[in-house]
């Protein structure tokens, strides 16, 4: 094979994933739905119809197998399948089966998420992950969705980027890798160790299903001296939660940009850095460091690429930055790490916790119609995932 091609293994996991909240739309159960439409709240725009995917999710699945992935990471909304404690809908429940079928139809291998920020409002009016029995209503849920899980799911991740999730557990996560977080509530960080726990417990009652959870990697880079400061700085933050991913099935990497760390801590991007629609810097190399990472604090879990992308809206530099971050991932894998599979952030130009503004998609939807229109680069990732082969030299890095 000629230098200027990657290959990778024919088993590899190619695909792109999405949010329950960020793409259904309506989701009036929810403490985010309820965070939209608060009096005066600090929320640009409110989700709203989304991207409607509640009933147009079988057009979303099409399209990505016509595309040429393999895999389509979706997750399933708690506050529909329990909209008040103990209450399980099974027309929800339902649902999502369906989705799972309509996976299996077309030649997807669906992937689930549990979790992915939003909760119930009765879960949140408790204290949500601050509550004493916060773990064990999560298990709960993970019960309830066996039936869903059952119908052929091998995949499932726990809880999204639960990093994100405990530094401020008080309202969903805004997505931002990397974002000053605030330092995690070691406590609630604690009570999400312990939910992905039990509800990993509860998943092994199914046969041939392999459970982990998705960790914001944020590429944690120290200026000259400032190592240990990087340390201190990332450890609650990232290596935490990836150390208690150890003896789990895979471990979910999703990163996006680097973190520079000065002798204060974090520092913004440089004046002259190119920069991303969420104000990121444009750096490709990230996943890497996301995958080297995880890779050590496991002590060797597999890794899977659960999101990685960019929100521009130039489609020329989302084929560039993939086309860097996928160099990332095998050369990663040349080093002899486990990498299982990539999943493209986001399948759709979704709601991103507040606008419509950031647009990371691969398929372009239209605001008021929802037509869906896959961009250039959706057909050349989708090239790409079908013939397992990167070319490198079609685009400037």
């Amino acid at each position: 094979m000629p230098a200027n091609h990657l290959t990778f293994p024919a088993h590899f996991l190619w695909g792109s994933a999405t949010a329950a909240h960020q793409t259904e739309g309506n989701n009036v159960n929810s403490d985010w739905w309820a965070r939209e439409h608060a009096p005066g709240t600090s929320i640009h725009e409110p989700s709203g119809d989304a991207c409607d995917s509640y009933h147009r999710y079988g057009e979303d699945i099409a399209l990505l197998a016509d595309l040429g992935f393999n895999t389509y990471r979706f997750s399933l909304e708690w506050a529909r399948i329990e909209p008040e404690q103990g209450f399980v809908s099974r027309a929800a429940l339902d649902h999502y089966r369906r989705m799972v079928a309509a996976c299996h139809q077309v030649g997807l291998t669906p992937m689930v998420t549990l979790h992915h920020f939003t909760v119930p409002r009765w879960f949140a009016q408790r204290g949500g992950w601050q509550a004493p029995d916060a773990a064990d209503l999560f298990a709960r849920f993970t019960e309830a969705v066996l039936p869903v899980l059952a119908d052929g799911v091998e995949w499932v991740c726990t809880i999204n980027e639960p990093n994100g999730v405990a530094h401020d557990a008080g309202k969903a996560n805004e997505h931002l890798p990397n974002h000053v977080y605030g330092l995690p509530d070691p406590e609630v960080s604690q009570t999400l160790v312990l939910a992905h726990r039990e509800s990993r417990a509860v998943l092994s009652t199914l046969t041939g299903v392999k459970s982990g959870w998705t960790i914001a990697t944020q590429a944690f880079q120290p200026e000259p001296g400032c190592e240990e400061i990087a340390h201190t700085y990332g450890y609650p933050r990232e290596d935490f939660f990836l150390e208690a991913a150890r003896g789990d099935d895979f471990i979910g990497v999703q990163a996006y940009t680097r973190t520079i760390i000065g002798p204060d801590g974090p520092k913004p991007p440089r004046e002259d850095a190119e920069k991303t629609l969420m104000g990121w810097e444009y750096y490709p190399p990230a996943v890497g460091d996301g995958i080297r990472n995880a890779w050590k604090l496991t002590d060797g879990v597999p890794v899977i690429v659960t999101e990685n992308g960019i929100a521009t809206d130039d489609d020329r530099r989302r084929i560039a930055y993939t086309t860097g971050a996928l160099t990332a991932v095998h050369q990663a894998m040349t080093e002899g790490i486990d990498v299982q599979g990539y999943l493209y952030w986001s399948a759709l130009d979704n709601y991103e916790w507040g606008s419509f503004r950031p647009t990371f998609g691969l398929i372009a939807v239209d605001r008021q119609t929802f037509a869906r229109t896959p961009k250039p680069s959706a057909h050349w990732l989708g090239q790409v995932a079908k013939s397992g082969r990167l070319t490198l030299d079609t685009t400037r890095q």
